[in-house]
């Protein structure tokens, strides 16, 4: 008796490839997919083909799978993936907001596509090479960071529901990415252990988004450049490029405050500016977030107090949570540097992911 099928979501490198394994020898009845997401051809860059859509990582997932004498499907998604991530990458961005394409395509395209091929091959389960882990309580399941902070990647997962967590499985949560990589030499896997990792939004392999946008958005350069950067106080003081081409908290302007160093700390696409100060003006206390998805509780009540980071790299500050209808107002006890309308705010009560949702504009 196995403890029941699962389809493995496989990208080719070392986590997904691990995770596969461990699962395996656990006792699982595993089945491997790899899900083909974008052509780089059409992002129109300068790099070469790499990462989780390259032909060699599909075939370094496929090889793994038949050295462990499990079946292995690929799954095309690009059609899906493309009209819904791809496009929301350009609006946000054209909406002078800084989107997250990892959180939507793990909310609305990852999980959604596995669970509907699990459920064709009567697979119980899902899983990926997510570093989180998770946990029931109170009837809910609740996602929490990996044992590895330096590679937890809980932040990313603050959009799933828990009809999608209840039949999650993240079996790098436990390990150390140090750990794994000694699992994968010592399992002969040396190529895998060595292999470079791809830290690049997939679509955009030569993490140049600017030129991205330009070459998908016909006469976009000329529509936005020659815009003023003005100061808090409305004086202009030079020329932008173009302020879908800007990001809060960005440096080397090309403009100067003085003996202060410059920051962007606002974008307003209507007038096509973008407002530049010090890094005290880049500084907030209060914070609004929308489209919120609750995991650990069926809500946040009045006046708790978490952790909030808002964004991927950032360490979270101790934050008073009030409800604004269907929003959250966030009221950090610190000023938070940094805060980008359109990324993501997550909430967590210890290492718990209780809430997440997107930063407003407001």
């Amino acid at each position: 008796m196995t403890k029941g099928r699962v389809l493995m979501a496989m990208s080719g490198g070392i986590d997904s490839t691990m995770a596969s394994l461990i699962l395996h020898e656990e006792g699982y009845e595993v089945i491997g997919i790899t899900m083909k997401t974008w052509d780089y051809e059409n992002s129109g860059g300068s790099k070469k083909e790499t990462g989780c859509c390259s032909l060699d990582s599909i075939n370094d997932a496929r090889q793994l799978a038949v050295d462990c004498g499990f079946p292995h499907t690929i799954l095309d998604i690009r059609d899906e993936f493309g009209d819904f991530i791809i496009d929301n990458f350009v609006d946000e961005y054209i909406a002078g907001r800084t989107p997250n394409p990892c959180v939507l395509c793990n909310t609305h395209i990852k999980w959604e596509a596995l669970l509907k091929r699990a459920d064709m091959l009567k697979c119980k389960y899902i899983a990926t090479g997510h570093y989180a882990q998770m946990h029931k309580k109170n009837g809910r399941y609740i996602v929490s960071k990996g044992l590895d902070a330096s590679k937890d990647q809980s932040y990313v997962l603050w959009g799933l529901k828990q009809e999608c967590l209840k039949r999650t499985i993240f079996p790098m949560g436990k390990y150390h990415k140090d750990d794994i990589k000694k699992m994968a030499l010592a399992r002969g896997y040396k190529a895998l252990a060595e292999k470079n990792e791809s830290y690049e939004i997939c679509f955009i392999p030569d993490n140049d988004y600017r030129g991205f946008l330009k070459r998908r958005v016909d006469g976009l350069e000329a529509k936005v450049k020659g815009g003023d950067f003005i100061t808090t106080d409305g004086k202009k003081i030079g020329s932008h490029d173009g302020y879908p081409f800007y990001t809060i908290g960005q440096r080397k302007l090309g403009v100067s405050l003085g003996s202060n160093p410059t920051y962007v700390i606002g974008i307003d696409p209507e007038k096509n500016t973008v407002i530049v100060g010090t890094k005290e003006d880049l500084e907030k206390q209060i914070m609004y977030v929308r489209d919120v998805n609750y995991l650990k509780y069926n809500k946040i009540e009045d006046g708790m107090q978490l952790l909030v980071k808002v964004r991927y790299k950032h360490q979270g500050e101790l934050a008073t949570i009030l409800n604004d209808g269907e929003n959250l107002k966030v009221i950090f006890h610190k000023n938070v540097s940094g805060i980008a309308p359109g990324q993501s705010a997550v909430i967590y009560e210890g290492n718990d992911l209780v809430a997440g949702g997107f930063i407003m504009k407001k």
